[in-house]
C-alpha cells in the first residue's frame, strides 16, 4: 500500500476549498492501493515524509512567498529527507490574492533540491476559486493518488 502524504496550511476559506478539492481527488474510491496522510504544515515532520511515497503540498501564498508554516515544514525536512525521498513524485496547489510568482519560484527552488519529481501540473489561484479551479485541485488530488498506484 503507498502512502501520500498531504502537507498543507489551510488559514482562509478559499485555501479550504482547494484543500478539500485534493483531498476529494485523493482518496476517490476508484484509487486503491493508496492511504492518504493528511497533515498540518506545522505538524508534518521528517518521519512523515520518509514514510510516504508521494506528496502533495498546499500554500497561500503571503507576503510574496509560501507560508511561513510551509517554508518552515522544508527547513525542518530538507536534510534528514534529502537523500532519501530524491526522485518521489509530488505535486502543488498555491492560492494568493493577487500573486502567486514568488510561492510557485519557491516551492520549485526547494523541491528540485531535494529532487522531487513534479508529476500533475500545479494548480495556482488567485481570487476567489471558481469551479474550473476546484475541478483542477480534485485532479491534481487524483492524479498524484493514482500516480502512486504502480
Amino acid at each position: 500500500m503507498a502512502t501520500l502524504l498531504i502537507v498543507h496550511h489551510t488559514p482562509s476559506p478559499n485555501c479550504q476549498a482547494m484543500f478539500e478539492a485534493v483531498v476529494s481527488g485523493a482518496t476517490d474510491p476508484e484509487i486503491e492501493n493508496a492511504t492518504v496522510v493528511r497533515l498540518p504544515a506545522l505538524s508534518a515532520t521528517a518521519s512523515d515524509v520518509l514514510a510516504a511515497d508521494g506528496y502533495l503540498l498546499g500554500t497561500p501564498a503571503n507576503l510574496g512567498y509560501m507560508s511561513g508554516a510551509l517554508k518552515h515544514f522544508f527547513d525542518q525536512v530538507y536534510y534528514p529527507c534529502l537523500d532519501a525521498t530524491r526522485g518521489r513524485p509530488f505535486g502543488y496547489y498555491v492560492h494568493g490574492g493577487n500573486d502567486v510568482t514568488g510561492a510557485v519560484r519557491g516551492i520549485e527552488s526547494i523541491t528540485t533540491g531535494l529532487g522531487w519529481r513534479r508529476t500533475a501540473e500545479a494548480v495556482t489561484v488567485t481570487g476567489e476559486p471558481d469551479k474550473g479551479d476546484v475541478e483542477r485541485c480534485w485532479e491534481l488530488g487524483a492524479t498524484v493518488a493514482a500516480g502512486l498506484m504502480g
